[in-house]
């Protein structure tokens, strides 16, 4: 058996801890180890977008970064845009809104790599290039895109917060 090591993070805003090989890779540790099975992976070469999750903030694929690597820093998962009984996060709420989302093997990523763009607009207006920029690293081969884009620039263009008549 290969030697393990403890890694302490916080995800979602908890500490948690648990014990993976140096070779396990960080979408698996939060599936297997974790139990957060919300990240999804698909390629595992980091090109689909699947396995994107924040750390520290910015958007990593999971599926390259080493669950050692994450030891002490702060890493956000899509579980983490609602609490369980809680109202959905209004980015998740405008991809069922606006049909942007369809077998929903991509939305983790999706949701989390439009989490990242709202909090760098900070309040300010955004484009459809820009969102289909933001966009370009996630595949998703059922929906066409533009449900997405029309879900994202519905929250991320709406006054006080995000949030949308469809979304409140």
């Amino acid at each position: 058996m290969a030697d393990t090591i403890e890694i302490s993070l916080t995800v979602n805003g908890q500490p948690r801890t648990g014990v993976a090989e140096p070779r396990r890779n960080l979408a698996d540790f939060l599936r297997h180890t974790l139990g957060l099975t919300g990240t999804h992976v698909g390629c595992e070469h980091g090109v689909c977008g699947a396995c994107t999750v924040l750390v520290d903030g910015a958007s990593v694929r999971s599926c390259l970064m080493l669950a050692v690597q994450a030891r002490g820093r702060s890493v956000e998962t899509v579980e983490g845009l609602a609490a369980d009984g809680a109202p959905l996060h209004p980015l998740q709420a405008a991809l069922s809104e606006h049909h942007g989302l369809q077998c929903g093997y991509c939305t983790p990523g999706v949701l989390m790599t439009l989490l990242e763009l709202q909090r760098e607009l900070s309040g300010r207006p955004v484009d459809e290039a820009e969102v289909r920029h933001a966009l370009a690293g996630n595949l998703c081969r059922c929906t066409g895109y533009q449900g997405m884009v029309d879900a994202a620039l519905a929250v991320l263009n709406a006054p006080a917060g995000g949030a949308t008549p469809e979304t409140r």
